[in-house]
C-alpha cells in the first residue's frame, strides 16, 4: 500500500477534447479546460454522415464529436461553420459518385451504401490523422511525414512500430567506436585522412553533402567522440532524414508506397533502411512465414560477408514503405559510423538524380552495389 502519494503523478489517457466533451456532456463549466458558460453548449463536428436537399435548402446528417450515433442531427447549411469539412465530404463524395456512375452531379438524396462509404471515409481520415501524429511524434528527424489515402478504405497498418534507428536483436552487440578525428576542418583539412581515411577509405561528400564516392564504396561518417561539430560535412546520414515525405496508398495495388513532397537534388541522402537487426538463421526462418504472406521486409548486410539481416516488417521507419522498381531513384550504400564492425553497416538511401517534389521514391529490392575495393 502507498505511504506517501506526495509528488507522484499519473498520466491522463484522455486527450483534451475527450476532457471537453465529457464537460460538455456533463453540462459543467472547467476553466481550465476552457469550459465556461459562453461555449458550454458550442458542439464541434466530428464529420458528416448524409446529404440531402429539400426544395433549394441543404441539410447534413452531422456526427458531433463525444457524442453517440444516436445524437446525431440534420442541420441546415447555414448552421454549419466546419468549411474544411464540408469541402472535404463533397470531394469524396464527388470522388465517389465518378466512380459508382461516372457522373459527379450531386444528387438530392443520397443512397444508403454511399452514405455509408461517406462515414467509413471520414472515420479513415480520422484514423490515418491520429496515425500521422502518432509517427510525427516518433520521428527524431526533421523531415515531417504526412499520409494520404485517396484509394480505397484501408487505413493506417496494424503491426507496425516506428523507430528511428535499428532494434537490436537477441544475441547480437553493436560496440561503440574508441577514437575518433582530431580535425579542424575535416572537408579540407583532415587530419589522417579523417574517419574514412583511418579505414584506408575516401572522403564521402562534397561541401553540399552531396555523396561523391559510387555505389560500393563504403562511407565513414565521423563519430560521437571527433572532435568536430554537429555542423561537420562529414555528418550526414547520421542528421537522419532533412525532407518532407508523404506515405500515400499507391493506385495499381502496391499497396502503400512513399513520395516526396520537395525536390532532391542528385546524390542527396534520403532515408536509412531501420528495423530490427537478427542473424540470418533467423531471417531465413522469418523470410519463409514472409514468403506466404507475399511480402517481405528483409534486407541483408551482406558489405562483406551474410550473418546479419535487417528486417523491418514490424520496426521500421518510412523505407517500410518504399517500393521496389527496376528503374529505381534511390541507391544503396553501406554507412559506418559509432560501430566499425563491416558485418553491420547501416544501409543508407541516397538520390541517384534529381527527384522532383511529388515523385514515388524507389530502390531495387534486389540490389546488388559494385564489389567494394
Amino acid at each position: 500500500m502507498a505511504e506517501n502519494l506526495k509528488g507522484c503523478s499519473v498520466c491522463c489517457k484522455s486527450s483534451w477534447n475527450q476532457l471537453q466533451d465529457l464537460c460538455r456532456l456533463a453540462k459543467l463549466s472547467c476553466p481550465a479546460l476552457g469550459i465556461s458558460k459562453r461555449n458550454l453548449y458550442d458542439f464541434e463536428v466530428e464529420y458528416l454522415c448524409d446529404y440531402k436537399k429539400i426544395r433549394e435548402q441543404e441539410y447534413y446528417l452531422v456526427k458531433w464529436r463525444g457524442y453517440p450515433d444516436s445524437e446525431s442531427t440534420w442541420e441546415p447549411r447555414q448552421n454549419l461553420k466546419c468549411v474544411r469539412i464540408l469541402k472535404q465530404f463533397h470531394k469524396d463524395l464527388e470522388r465517389e459518385l465518378l466512380r459508382r456512375h461516372h457522373r459527379s452531379k450531386t444528387p438530392r438524396h443520397l443512397d444508403p451504401s454511399l452514405a455509408n462509404y461517406l462515414v467509413q471515409k471520414a472515420k479513415q481520415r480520422r484514423a490515418l490523422r491520429r496515425w500521422e501524429q502518432e509517427l510525427n511524434a516518433k520521428r527524431s528527424h526533421l523531415g515531417r511525414i504526412t499520409v494520404e489515402n485517396e484509394v480505397d478504405l484501408d487505413g493506417p497498418p496494424r503491426a507496425f512500430v516506428y523507430i528511428n534507428e535499428y532494434r537490436v536483436g537477441e544475441g547480437i552487440t553493436l560496440n561503440q567506436v574508441a577514437v575518433g578525428c582530431e580535425c579542424q576542418d575535416c572537408l579540407w583539412a583532415p587530419t589522417g585522412g579523417c574517419c574514412p581515411g583511418a579505414s584506408l577509405h575516401k572522403f564521402a561528400y562534397n561541401d553540399q553533402g552531396q555523396v561523391r564516392l559510387r555505389a560500393g564504396l563504403p562511407i565513414y561518417e565521423c563519430n560521437s567522440r571527433c572532435r568536430c561539430g554537429y555542423d561537420c560535412p562529414n555528418r550526414v546520414v547520421q542528421k537522419g532524414i532533412r525532407y518532407d515525405l508523404c506515405i500515400f496508398r499507391t493506385d495499381d495495388g502496391r499497396g502503400w508506397g512513399v513520395r516526396t513532397l520537395e525536390k532532391i537534388r542528385k546524390n542527396s541522402f534520403v532515408m536509412e533502411y531501420v528495423g530490427e537487426i537478427i542473424t540470418s538463421e533467423e531471417a531465413e526462418r522469418r523470410g519463409q512465414i514472409y514468403d506466404r504472406q507475399g511480402a517481405t521486409y528483409l534486407f541483408d548486410l551482406d558489405y562483406v560477408e551474410d550473418v546479419y539481416t535487417v528486417d523491418a516488417a514490424y520496426y521500421g521507419n518510412i523505407s517500410h514503405f518504399v517500393n521496389h522498381s527496376c528503374d529505381p531513384n534511390l541507391q544503396v550504400y553501406n554507412v559506418f559510423i559509432d560501430n566499425l564492425d563491416e558485418r553491420l553497416p547501416r544501409i543508407a538511401f541516397f538520390a541517384t538524380r534529381t527527384i522532383r517534389a511529388g515523385e514515388e521514391l524507389t530502390f531495387d529490392y534486389n540490389m546488388q552495389a559494385p564489389p567494394h575495393s
